[in-house]
């Protein structure tokens, strides 16, 4: 025959509208809390006052209570919180007048009525006064208008790079599938001639490149005037890193224009922004899509430093260019008689490049961590 069945201890107390159930047992595993024809049913199994057991009680509550109570455990021990049906005061707990011997008051949460009542004053005026604080912000009048120029923004812009990195995706694969056909015989040659069809990239994709890098510049003018809240430094560095590569660097010359590292620039650029425009798209509509969030602080990691490099490599390939052409070489007036040579310029230019990178993966890496680190677990 089954022995008779242990009862842990259980405190309680009352508010007008809820009442505290504390069951000491700690390390509780698989419990079973019901309520049903206004009786508490529990059975569960954890470290009590005969040790580690399978523990049980019931209780018939002295008027009706909701029927979903909450449980939360922790080590030490397990709450269960009970919704009346109507709020009012009850004399005891159970129906049955004389009180149970596992049962006792919870001193620790233990109020008189005139207390509870107080208690409640004070929550209902706590309320008001934070509504009156809230009535009092002035609302924005242009709050959906600005969020439905940040959403057609980054739609726009997700188009513009996705018609980008589709395009050169398709090149890719229909000629430098050819290519590779006609010299089968050797890998070298072969992937020497899948460089060579790179050399129209920048006459096939600029004009899209220049509308969505030109755009761009909105994302510097909607962080200086709190329309967003990314910091202005990082976005000042990518997008001015950027326009200057495509401008200054591949616009003004011819010779830089059939350059395979053009297909690399843009196709590091495009990848990148396939997953940030609608991964802030959906947070201006409240929506976070774990897949999306995860590629948004993923695939920077190696893309940025190769769009980095591969910018680095264009820059030093256009030096002995404009070294020759003299073009943007600045010369000074008398008395000074000196000129400032835009190679120089550039120089210099490739150590910022790879501190603003270092600047803004460390900004992105930051992020990752808030939005894809361990958060702390809560004890249940």
């Amino acid at each position: 025959m089954a022995g008779p069945s242990l009862r842990p201890h259980v405190h309680w107390a009352q508010r007008h509208r809820e009442l505290f159930l504390r069951v000491d047992l700690s390390d509780v595993r698989n419990p079973d809390i019901t309520i049903t024809d206004n009786v508490l049913h529990f059975r569960a199994q954890g470290h009590g006052a005969k040790g580690d057991n399978i523990y049980e009680f019931e209780i018939e509550f002295l008027e009706p209570v909701e029927p979903k109570p909450v449980c939360r455990m922790t080590q030490r021990q397990l709450n269960i919180t009970v919704q009346k049906k109507e709020s009012n005061w009850w004399e005891r707990l159970t129906k049955q007048e004389k009180r149970p011997l596992f049962l006792a008051p919870d001193f620790d949460r233990w109020l008189d009525e005139s207390d509870a009542e107080m208690e409640l004053k004070e929550k209902e005026e706590e309320k008001i006064n934070k509504m009156k604080i809230e009535s009092r912000v002035p609302k924005d009048p242009f709050k959906h208008l600005k969020k439905g120029y940040l959403v057609m923004y980054n739609l726009v812009q997700f188009l513009g790079f996705s018609w980008i990195f589709v395009n050169m995706t398709v090149r890719l694969f229909i000629l430098g599938k050819g290519n590779m056909e006609i010299h089968l015989f050797s890998k070298m040659v072969g992937f020497l001639c899948l460089t060579d069809s790179f050399y129209d990239t920048f006459h096939t994709i600029s004009d899209m490149m220049y509308f969505c890098h030109t755009l761009a510049l909105m994302e510097i003018m909607n962080s200086l005037i709190g329309l967003v809240r990314s910091p202005l430094i990082p976005s000042v560095v990518q997008v001015f890193g950027r326009n200057f590569v495509l401008f200054v660097i591949l616009g003004s010359l011819e010779e830089m224009q059939s350059k395979p590292v053009v297909f690399f620039i843009f196709y590091f650029w495009s990848i990148t922004e396939l997953f940030r425009y609608p991964y802030y798209m959906l947070s201006c509509m409240g929506i976070e899509w774990k897949p999306l969030t995860w590629l948004r602080y993923t695939v920077f990691i190696p893309l940025y430093p190769l769009g980095g490099l591969a910018e680095a490599v264009c820059i030093v390939q256009s030096i002995p260019i404009f070294s020759e052409t003299g073009k943007f070489s600045l010369g000074l007036p008398n008395p000074l008689n000196v000129t400032i040579q835009f190679p120089f310029v550039l120089q210099i230019y490739l150590i910022a490049l790879f501190l603003g990178v270092f600047v803004n993966f460390r900004h992105l890496y930051k992020q990752r961590k808030q939005h894809l680190g361990p958060k702390k677990r809560k004890m249940k």
